[in-house]
Parts: structure tokens; sequence; C-alpha cells
């Protein structure tokens, strides 16, 4: 799996947002009651990319993996300001910040093995740790969902260990 790291500046973000866990996943239904209302964003920076995102709470614990943490999962698209939100939908501030970036090849149903890889391995090994800051994918152009030629890219919230 490719790697590189980025500066991501700020960026702000409308779409829905639903609490739940990895035991009781409601993404296919965020993703449901999203699409059909993505081009009532207007003023999408890159109307061929959409964003999947997780912003994990300061409770959340990934040394003590808990299948049924809750996270507040997001499905939306970035956007250059927020003078035109959709009735219903959200906003959010993604605060400036470095990020470690993966690029995934697979389906979703596989996408599992690469996370576990990029917390169990990479992480551990990296000089890096988790900062508290938003998780996310980008699905771009190349987002084929459940096609194994699929690819997104992981974003990571990184900082230097102490």
């Amino acid at each position: 799996m490719e790697m590189r790291f980025a500066f991501l500046p700020s960026q702000k973000l409308i779409g829905h947002c639903q609490r739940q866990s990895l035991t009781d996943d409601r993404t296919l239904e965020l993703w449901r009651k999203f699409m059909p209302r993505r081009n009532e964003i207007a003023k999408a920076i890159n109307t061929n990319e959409l964003v999947s995102m997780r912003i994990y709470g300061p409770e959340y614990d990934f040394n003590n993996f808990n299948p049924s943490a809750e996270f507040d999962k997001w499905a939306g698209r970035f956007v250059s300001d927020f003078d035109q939100v959709p009735d219903g939908m959200q906003i959010h501030t993604i605060p400036e910040g470095h990020y470690a970036v993966f690029l995934y090849q697979g389906s979703p149903q596989n996408a599992a093995a690469a996370f576990g890889y990029i917390f169990e391995s990479w992480l551990p090994q990296s000089g890096y740790e988790l900062d508290a800051r938003p998780h996310f994918e980008i699905l771009g152009e190349k987002y084929r969902n459940d096609s194994e030629d699929s690819q997104e890219e992981i974003w990571v919230p990184i900082k230097r260990r102490p």
C-alpha cells in the first residue's frame, strides 16, 4: 500500500452525520441518506470527490479495541465556505494538521486488513502517534464501491511522538 505524508490546511465539510459504532454500523444507511442529496451542496471544492469521515471523542481508546465504542460518522463533501448549507445537513471544520495518506485499492469488504496494517504495523513503527483530529477517506474518480479495482485515500491524523 502506497503511503505519503501531507499537510492539510483547515477544511470545511458539509454532509450528514450519524453516531454509530462498529457493532452498530449504519454506514450504508448514512450514505443512502446522503447520496441522493449530494448535488445540493453548491460550493463543493471537487465535485468528483466524496468524503467518508470519522470523529473519535477523547474517550475512544485505540489501544484497547472495543467494537462497541461510538464515534461520529460523516458522509460529505469538502466545500469552499458554509454560505449555502442544504436543509438538514450539518457542517464541520477539520483543523489543519499533518496526515499519513495511504492509497487503498480493493473492495470495502477487504478494507479491515488495510486499517489493521495502518494501526497495528505502520503506526507503532513510524515515530508518529494519532492526533486528535478527524480521520477520513477521500472517495475520488477511481472509487468504484464494491469493485476490487476501486481506489480511495485513507487520511490518518498524525503528530510526532514526544
